[in-house]
């Protein structure tokens, strides 16, 4: 596999990856506390798409 393919099938991932991670967040009840902490969720585990895609 060239280099250059593992690069875009890892951004792919942690892209499906973070919507999953949406819809687990979307699931979780509707609290003040459990919407702090799926917020917190969410954009930790966003983050690294646009982190490793930014080249």
């Amino acid at each position: 596999m060239a280099e250059d393919n593992r690069k875009y099938d890892l951004e792919d991932w942690l892209i499906d990856f973070a919507i999953r991670i949406i819809r687990v967040g979307e699931s979780l009840l509707k609290t003040k506390a459990d919407n702090r902490i799926t917020g917190q969720l969410i954009r930790s585990r966003m983050s690294p798409a646009p982190n490793y895609g930014g080249d």
